[in-house]
């Protein structure tokens, strides 16, 4: 894992583009993969694409895989990618086996600012650039090994550029709150127009990430979402 400082980002959605302060954390410097998540599976015999139940992971659950334990004629190929067709519920039962925990939205965030140089790269063009442009294509069927991907100022890696992530609380972004039967997120905000009420109209990028979150559930399981752990530290006590 590595350590991430405290510091403080500006998030898309807020009022006053106020920015909010983020304590020091650890954070997985890749993603879970497939074949650690085998591990798991055949440990946690509940987590089973055959014995899960639907409450906690839909039908696309791990549909990707060959079977239960078995991650199909891939398996060399995926071995080492991230896994994805997991669910919240599952990636959160992942971790704490592991006495991790899934990363907040605001951590996720803050971490993800930053390029191979600077702890926060997202007002240069080239990198909001770089990363629309990745979003902009296909889904690969079969997705690259997290081993041959370039670690950015903290030594995290493949935080773009592979597939979306899980965060802790993924559903708490865009709802409108406006009435007790808003149980969802206001619908204009996933058109483009939507982006020009952030704190960056600019990031456009961001704003799909937050979009994105906001139209899951915890038992979805999708082809291009994936997870890694984080730890909170104990806090800073400062000598008498």
């Amino acid at each position: 894992m590595a350590k991430i400082p405290s510091g403080s980002y500006t998030p898309l959605y807020v009022e006053d583009a106020s920015k909010r302060s983020v304590a020091a954390f650890l954070i997985d410097i890749r993603p879970v993969t497939n074949s650690e998540f085998l591990l798991f599976v055949r440990e946690n015999p509940k987590w089973r694409r055959s014995q899960v139940k639907r409450l906690f992971a839909d039908g696309a659950y791990l549909k990707h895989w060959g079977a239960d334990l078995d991650l199909g004629p891939d398996a060399d190929r995926i071995a080492d990618s991230p896994v994805t067709n997991v669910s919240w519920f599952a990636a959160r039962a992942y971790l704490k086996s592991k006495g991790k925990r899934l990363p907040t939205e605001d951590e996720w965030e803050y971490v993800a600012c930053a390029d191979e140089i600077r702890p926060d790269a997202t007002e240069d063009p080239a990198f909001t650039k770089r990363l629309l442009e990745w979003y902009s294509k296909p889904n690969s069927r079969l997705l690259p090994s997290v081993e041959d991907a370039t670690p950015n100022v903290y030594g995290v890696c493949a935080l773009h550029g592979y597939t979306w992530e899980w965060v802790r609380d993924f559903n708490n972004a865009m709802v409108t709150g406006e009435s007790r039967a808003d149980s969802g997120v206001e619908r204009g905000l996933y058109c483009a127009g939507g982006a020009l009420g952030t704190a960056d109209p600019h990031n456009y990028a961001a704003f799909m990430r937050y979009a994105f979150r906001s139209s899951l559930k915890g038992n979805y399981a999708v082809a291009n979402l994936g997870f890694r752990g984080a730890r909170s530290l104990p806090p800073h006590k400062e000598s008498p």
